[in-house]
């Protein structure tokens, strides 16, 4: 039986990622790929087809997921970890599937947290841009040895842990908070403490858990009163993690000293795109640029050529064993 999947969000990366496992299936799956981000007012689009494949800005919503179950859609494919986006409630009353691919890389997004982290720390992005306008002083660039240095991790799930890996190897202590102690972060030398403790003793603060009810705003301002001067804090997991207002107020104030962010509260409206002719209207992210300590990439962490590859391989093999009723299991949030 063919079934017809209709592509979300979809860029010429994606395409390049997805056609080799499409076409071992291509009696199975028929793909049609739409540029526009999927929501209660483009979800029409997916009117005869029998699954949608949406990425993380996506808005799959109470109203999307009505609007997709009146086109006679059965199934979301996430081509992503987290499903923060999506009204779990709504999707199982729907009797709508859910699935998702839950570690397609954490070493990839690791390995972009430690790149803020030195970039941030060794000023390199305000270094290459003064060597090349002939400007060899080293005034401004001091940073800091890494190495001794406490690093509180918040969440040590896969990604996490693949976090304390890498900087175990820079010789760092370890603090890390999660509602589950991980066994292999211990093994690594990591302890684990209530979070005023690694809020109030880490050089370094990485953010690494999902988004949800609990973790909403889990760095607001009394979490930054806590920090120590000139801490620096990293976001590569979700930007609804950070109350965006607070930390504003904590650059301001000089207690962030460092601030490195590879995901936004508002970026659905931003990130994915070239917006470099047009005026952005978020006045919140304009003036979080502003700032000298801070550096923002557009939710890159997970880009890389491996990465795209185990997303859409496992996406793929979502959808066909869908097809074939047999979706079941880690990857099927419902």
């Amino acid at each position: 039986m063919m079934n017809h999947i209709a592509f979300f969000s979809t860029k010429a990366y994606d395409k390049r990622a997805f056609e080799p496992f499409l076409i071992q299936h291509q009696g199975a799956l028929t793909c049609n790929y739409f540029e526009a981000s999927l929501s209660p007012e483009t979800a029409s689009l997916a009117h005869g087809h029998d699954a949608v494949c949406t990425f993380v800005n996506d808005n799959i919503c109470s109203d999307t997921l009505r609007a997709l179950h009146a086109a006679g859609v059965k199934h979301v494919a996430l081509r992503c970890a987290g499903f923060n986006q999506v009204d779990v409630e709504t999707a199982k009353a729907l009797n709508i599937a859910i699935s998702r691919v839950p570690a397609y890389s954490p070493e990839a997004v690791a390995e972009h947290t430690i790149a803020l982290i030195l970039t941030l720390n060794r000023r390199l992005h305000k270094a290459y841009n003064r060597v090349r306008e002939g400007n060899f002083s080293l005034d401004g660039l001091q940073g800091f040895t890494l190495h001794g240095k406490t690093v509180g991790i918040v969440g040590t799930g896969k990604i996490g842990l693949a976090t304390i890996k890498i900087l175990a190897g820079f010789g760092c202590n370890i603090l890390c908070y999660d509602i589950a102690k991980n066994p292999e972060a211990e093994a690594l030398g990591a302890r684990y403490v209530d979070i005023p403790e690694l809020l109030s003793s880490s050089h370094i603060v990485s953010l690494h858990c999902p988004l949800n009810e609990d973790t909403h705003h889990i760095i607001n301002d009394d979490a930054i009163a806590r920090m120590r001067e000139k801490v620096m804090l990293i976001n590569t997991s979700r930007g609804g993690l950070v109350d965006t207002h607070a930390i504003i107020q904590g650059l301001k104030k000089g207690k962030i000293g460092y601030l490195g962010l590879d995901v936004y509260e508002m970026e659905s409206e931003l990130f994915f795109r070239d917006l470099s002719d047009t005026i952005i209207q978020d006045d919140v992210f304009e003036r979080l640029a502003t700032f000298p300590n801070v550096l923002i990439t557009g939710h890159q962490g997970f880009f890389t050529h491996e990465a795209l590859e185990e997303i859409a391989r496992v996406t793929v093999e979502n959808l066909v064993h869908f097809s074939k009723g047999q979706l079941d299991g880690a990857r099927r949030v419902v």
